[in-house]
């Protein structure tokens, strides 16, 4: 019996020790969360620049593309920012739309959306082009991820029906998703024409060279900053 009550005894301290450990784990926790929640809002934004190759820095050295140059451009206006390249060279709308899903991670706070370019170098019909762009503002929404939505422009070779129905995509889906415009990729540039801003851009004709993307990150820039400041507001929002 003396042993029997021992072992009563040795279970009761454990199941002591059980709900001391308990309390302890739950206040830890307490603690622990708020902290990391905490050091997550010290963290910077993180801004995807989602793309193709005017994204990606095709042609250029490591800090002359799109993506380094507005890092700097933001910096020196005391934007506190990371800016992520998601540019693919080649990218169509289509391939924008496949990988969207996983590039809107929980750490992104905002996406610069530049795509079409390659869309019209084929000629795609504009409707397909506004629907991948719609399906990729339907998982920002999703996710609630602000957007900067960035504009193309489209030559009058392909004629006047197709150049309106192209040039209108942009426009009107940023209205129907209420989300920022940016009218034209190459604003900066201070042409209407691309041709008669041939100094700007490489030997192929359609990528920008270092100054060219210089050009264009400055005109683009406040827009940037717009998309910041919503997304800082979005993210103290949900603390």
């Amino acid at each position: 019996m003396r042993l029997l009550s021992i072992r009563f005894l040795s279970y009761g301290a454990l199941a002591g020790w059980g709900k001391v450990w308990t309390v302890f784990v739950v206040a830890l926790t307490m603690f622990v969360m708020p902290l990391q929640a905490q050091q997550t809002r010290e963290l910077p934004l993180s801004i995807v620049a989602f793309g193709d190759s005017l994204t990606q820095g095709y042609g250029l050295m490591d800090d002359e593309g799109f993506v380094p140059q507005m890092r700097e451009w933001l910096a020196a206006q005391d934007e506190t920012v990371r800016v992520v390249n998601a540019g693919v060279s080649g990218d169509t709308t289509a391939g924008g739309l496949s990988r969207i899903e996983w590039t809107l991670t929980p750490d992104v706070h905002g996406m610069i959306l530049a795509l079409g370019g390659n869309d019209l170098l084929r000629g795609l019909d504009p409707a397909l082009t506004r629907a991948n762009i719609e399906g990729i503002l339907q998982v920002a929404a999703k996710t609630d991820v602000p957007v900067l939505l960035v504009g193309m422009q489209a030559p009058s070779n392909y004629g006047p029906e197709f150049k309106a129905d192209f040039e209108a995509i942009w426009p009107e889906l940023a209205d129907t998703y209420g989300v920022l415009y940016f009218d034209n990729f190459f604003k900066g540039l201070g042409e209407s024409d691309l041709s008669a801003a041939r100094q700007y851009f490489q030997p192929d004709g359609i990528h920008p060279n270092a100054e060219g993307v210089a050009l264009i990150v400055k005109a683009m820039g406040p827009a940037v900053q717009a998309l910041i400041t919503e997304a800082q507001t979005r993210r103290a929002a949900q603390d």
